[in-house]
């Protein structure tokens, strides 16, 4: 008969179940987050900050899941880079991206943001720690 393996402590002082780091979706939705209302900006811009520059469909892929993000993600406010609404089909109805972003003053035409370079954000890179590393006693 066989035995079942027996269970090998971890060496890891982490807690089981806990995340040190946010994984692509948390750093996603946090940037997503800070997209003023009234402005938009682009799945690579998003991919970009998120430190992993060629993967602006997985934030598509990520915003997907933004309708059960709590707290909320604004997913309107992300467009592709020539500020077409290429997301719009995955909301409740396919004008509910247009009509959000019309609520916040940003005009769409054509499926298409008008004035896109002006209402642009350009998510900031993340502040880097001046701070001088403490010593070691």
């Amino acid at each position: 008969m066989k035995k079942s393996p027996e269970k090998k402590e971890s060496s890891s002082p982490k807690p089981a179940g806990r995340k040190t780091e946010p994984d692509f979706t948390d750093k996603v939705f946090a940037i997503a987050r800070k997209i003023p209302k009234g402005r938009v900006t682009s799945y690579g811009a998003i991919a970009e900050r998120a430190g992993i520059r060629l993967t602006a469909r997985m934030v598509g892929w990520a915003m997907h899941q933004a309708g059960k993000a709590h707290p909320p993600v604004p997913a309107h406010r992300v467009v592709n880079s020539k500020g077409l609404l290429t997301g719009k089909d995955h909301f409740a109805t396919p004008t509910l991206m247009q009509e959000l972003l019309e609520q916040e003053g940003v005009e769409i035409r054509n499926n298409q943001v008008v004035g896109f370079a002006d209402k642009f954000w350009n998510p900031p890179l993340p502040k880097k720690n001046t701070a001088l590393p403490k010593k070691i006693r």
